[in-house]
């Protein structure tokens, strides 16, 4: 930066420009070639160069899925924050602090009930950029009311995946939502509700053993990074060298793991048709 916009910028008078070298462009992490932002957005956060599908979160995901003026968040379900009193380089209260500042959300999953073509639906996304997307007792908690608002509401629920896995700094507190969402999943399953997972880059660790591989459809976006565990950690166990496209969508959709890969173009339309298919039977009762 110039002396001259240094000092321009300092002022308290002076007018800051609106768009600078910092947000006019975006860098693939695909291709690594550099795109216009706004071409970029428009284009759903996908590189219209290599069709790379960049990582968003709720605030991206629900305007893009549900009709338009169709949804509304389901308010995030209370739980006791650091119940552990952990600290490692810092105090746990304080990177929830900061991901709450960084992301404008109280935690890493966040639900939202809406019209999908027409098809009434609770979505639930899970957001990377809240701390990886870990798994703790606020994700947990939201998990069950998306279902139980699924159930409520006489509609599926549709859950988009993506995390690291387990939140270390809940310790064990963590672990437990894995059994705790299999039984609300079965809950749904009780009501004969469909349960659809949309499988995100990245999804690995406890979400991955747990809710993540339990729908009735199972959905990915394209190259997608999908794991329970590390890549190097396998091949050092086995001493063997793993395929080029090893926990990736592709892979999973060739080994009969998923039911089909979809651009986030098409996915509205896609989850319309799978829900139309699903809930024929409701609807007609209804």
């Amino acid at each position: 930066m110039s002396w001259l916009n240094s000092v321009r910028n300092a002022l308290p008078f002076g007018t800051k420009p609106k768009t600078s070298a910092d947000n006019l462009w975006h860098k693939c992490k695909g291709c690594e070639q550099m795109v216009f932002s706004k071409e970029w957005e428009e284009n759903a956060y996908v590189c219209p160069r290599c069709d790379h599908h960049d990582r968003i979160g709720p605030a991206e995901r629900f305007p893009q899925l549900f009709d338009e003026g169709s949804w509304q968040v389901i308010a995030a379900a209370k739980v006791q924050e650091d119940p552990l009193k952990f600290r490692d380089s810092k105090r746990y209260a304080d990177r929830l602090k900061a991901a709450r500042a960084d992301t404008s959300e109280q935690d890493a999953f966040v639900n939202a009930y809406g019209r999908i073509g027409g098809h009434a639906a609770v979505v639930g996304v899970q957001d990377f950029a809240f701390m990886g997307g870990s798994m703790g007792l606020a994700v947990g908690e939201a998990f069950v009311r998306g279902v139980e608002n699924a159930i409520r509401e006489r509609c599926p629920y549709i859950v988009f995946t993506a995390s690291g896995g387990a939140r270390m700094q809940e310790g064990i507190l963590s672990l437990m939502q894995m059994p705790r969402s299999t039984v609300a999943i079965d809950m749904l399953r009780e009501a004969g509700l469909p349960y659809i997972v949309v499988l995100t880059d990245p999804t690995s660790g406890g979400v991955m053993a747990a809710y993540a591989m339990l729908g009735d459809v199972q959905i990915a976006e394209p190259r997608a990074t999908l794991a329970f565990t590390g890549r190097r950690v396998i091949e050092s166990t086995i001493r063997e060298k793993l395929p080029d496209d090893f926990q990736t969508s592709e892979y999973y959709l060739e080994h009969g793991l998923i039911d089909m890969i979809v651009r986030r173009h098409q996915l509205k339309e896609r989850l319309a048709t799978v829900i139309g298919y699903l809930t024929a039977g409701e609807q007609r009762a209804a």
